[in-house]
């Protein structure tokens, strides 16, 4: 099934599958499945850790120096989720990993800084794609 509709100040073309894919050409030159981000947070990782802003994540839980947990609020598919993290203007590194406890609904991160030494991230950036 594929529905496409017009929209008052413009044209959209695309198509919803009965599967419920949403698909759709943003310029690319093709018809595509969207995938969108399912979850995201912009946190300070030092001091008493705090959420600036977010979407689909409830809380940061600090495990301990670089070492933070995300909690969505609704909880992925699965665990195969990707990610893309940033933080401190390129003085940190950051990595998602399969730690004891990471689930669908709670990655764990870890920071270091630019001497490869745990450390924590005044700014960690991450979105989550499923």
């Amino acid at each position: 099934m594929s529905k496409s509709r017009d929209i008052a100040d413009g044209k959209f073309s695309g198509d919803l599958e009965a599967a419920g894919n949403l698909k759709f050409d943003s310029g690319y030159g093709s018809v595509a499945t969207a995938y969108g981000c399912r979850a995201w947070v912009n946190f300070k990782g030092t001091g008493t850790v705090s959420i600036r802003d977010s979407g689909n994540v409830s809380s940061i839980t600090d495990n301990g120096t670089g070492d933070y947990t995300v909690n969505f609020t609704t909880a992925m598919s699965d665990a195969n989720y990707a990610t893309e993290i940033s933080g401190d203007a390129y003085r940190t590194r950051i990595s998602v990993y399969a730690a004891a406890g990471t689930t669908s609904s709670s990655p764990r991160l870890t920071t270091w800084n630019s001497s490869s030494v745990v450390a924590d991230s005044a700014d960690v950036n991450v979105v989550f794609f499923r």
